[in-house]
């Protein structure tokens, strides 16, 4: 599996404002790609520059090996689908999708088979004759998804393609999306500010904050291992909690915290008296009516919240501060009003270095260079 798209140290600067810093992005042929991130933090801007409509400020993007700055949007193997679909109000299903195939000059015997072929592909057959507007939110997707495949794209971008969609519907065409995608063997590079989407169709995700990008890893490694505080507090729900590391011992690193040292598992990177994030997720948590051993937490449970087949507990620790404790319905858990000693496996927390952190060891490199 070779490279497809090449994203080398680009920057993108409007004016003052640096919306893209120093990218570099390797997309494999084949791969289902996201950028995600909350707004302004430059995806949408990536996705444009990869698609000829914004150029970089400095840096290259390469597609199958070769720089497209100089290229048209027309004229790179790249296609994208909007959000607003952008589809013709005055055509028919038929001729929306047929209509870059048409620019080409295609022989109307190939189109008409083409298009069939790819209207039966994401489910629309028969709807050849309707025009958008008889259409619902979900099939007029289709038909702009379908417009991009059938130009048999090497590359396929899509900018929040689900965003105007309910929710029952949006998780249905994730999956179709993702089923067209394995099936055409197409790169995908998508956008989003949704983690849930992102979890569910990704091969890998590239969580992007302030124009640069954080995180790029599978989405089990993000969920599980987050690389920065960020990354833990977006994707997901997690309890954070900062201090101080004071021992490290056979990878198991003591944190003191506000409110008393708790355990976490940590790699070589870290260091004694070094300022620390600790990163557990709900489900992780885990409570006793007794002390444990080695965590010095304590905690009174204030309230439930109930989603359906998960219960979450919030309790409340001396400083104020709350934590969540999440299991599955019907499952025990502490009275409200009770104590509990909150605690987990050390190496079910992940030990993150603080921004601080980086900051000090940027000078110190500064200072022994």
């Amino acid at each position: 599996m070779g490279k497809i798209v090449e994203i080398e140290g680009v920057n993108k600067i409007y004016g003052s404002n640096h919306v893209v810093r120093n990218l570099d992005i390797t997309v494999d042929e084949g791969e289902f790609l996201t950028l995600l991130g909350s707004s302004g933090c430059g995806k949408t801007t990536t996705l444009r520059m990869i698609a000829g409509f914004e150029e970089p400020t400095t840096g290259t993007i390469k597609v199958e090996g070769e720089p497209i700055e100089e290229k048209e949007p027309f004229e790179r193997n790249v296609n994208t689908v909007f959000q607003s679909y952008a589809l013709f109000p005055h055509k028919t299903i038929f001729d929306n999708i047929a209509y870059g195939l048409k620019m080409k000059k295609v022989p109307k015997t190939e189109i008409k088979e083409r298009v069939l072929e790819m209207m039966e592909m994401v489910q629309l057959s028969g709807f050849e004759h309707r025009y958008p507007s008889q259409l619902s939110g979900g099939q007029k997707q289709r038909v702009a998804i379908a417009r991009a495949l059938i130009n048999r794209p090497r590359v396929l971008l899509l900018d929040e393609p689900l965003g105007a969609l309910d929710l029952k519907l949006r998780k249905q065409m994730q999956l179709e999306l993702k089923r067209l995608q394995k099936k055409l063997n197409i790169t995908f590079i998508y956008v989003t500010h949704d983690q849930e989407e992102a979890l569910t169709m990704s091969d890998r995700i590239a969580v992007m904050h302030d124009g640069v990008i954080d995180q790029l890893a599978t989405p089990t490694d993000i969920y599980e291992h987050p690389a920065t505080r960020f990354v833990a507090t977006f994707i997901g729900e997690t309890n954070i909690y900062d201090g101080c590391v004071t021992s490290i011992s056979d990878g198991v690193a003591t944190v003191t915290l506000e409110n008393g040292a708790v355990k976490v598992g940590c790699d070589d990177s870290f260091s004694i008296l070094e300022y620390a994030t600790v990163s557990v997720r709900p489900e992780k948590m885990r409570f006793s009516k007794t002390p444990i051993e080695g965590f010095e937490l304590v905690a009174v449970v204030k309230d439930y919240i109930y989603v359906g087949s998960v219960l979450k507990c919030i309790v409340s620790l001396p400083n104020g501060n709350e934590l969540k404790i999440e299991r599955l319905a019907g499952q025990e858990l502490p009275k409200i009003g009770s104590k509990i000693y909150p605690y987990w496996n050390p190496e079910d927390a992940v030990l993150i270095h603080n921004d601080s952190y980086k900051i000090f060891k940027a000078l110190d490199e500064i200072r022994l260079a």
